[in-house]
């Protein structure tokens, strides 16, 4: 009974350490790319979908992205300035970052761009998240 009691104790504290590692913040040292397009108003939603798709395959093309997501501005405070669609790849480090932008796939990536002709602007913003 004490060796069942000992190994259930023994399996409640790796779970619950499990658990705790699970909800610390997220590795500081990886790199955000942030990319905000403002889509031409004739801009289809296949084209948007077509750009997306191929915005989301770098993170199998290019080493160094381990994450990759985006969404479509939902903000009631009308500040957005007619830029609807955020893109965000989550990058291993600034070195992964660097060597991503002049990469060959990113490079099509951009041709693709100018073939569709849906851009009408763009900003990006990269940081380091900061952990309170």
């Amino acid at each position: 009974m004490k060796k069942i009691l000992a190994s259930g104790a023994f399996a409640l504290m790796l779970c619950c350490s499990l658990l705790f590692s699970a909800c610390q913040p997220s590795n500081t040292d990886h790199m955000r790319h942030i990319v905000v397009f403002k889509y031409k108003p004739d801009a289809t939603a296949t084209q948007i979908a077509e750009v997306t798709q191929a915005f989301g395959e770098l993170k199998d093309k290019i080493p160094g992205i381990v994450a990759f997501e985006h969404g479509i501005n939902n903000s009631p405070e009308n500040k957005n300035l007619g830029f609807t669609h955020v893109y965000m790849l989550t990058f291993e480090d600034a070195a992964s970052r660097d060597a991503y932008l002049p990469h060959p796939e990113h490079q099509k990536f951009g041709e693709l761009l100018g073939r569709l002709g849906v851009l009408e602007d763009a900003f990006v913003v990269d940081y380091m998240p900061e952990m309170e």
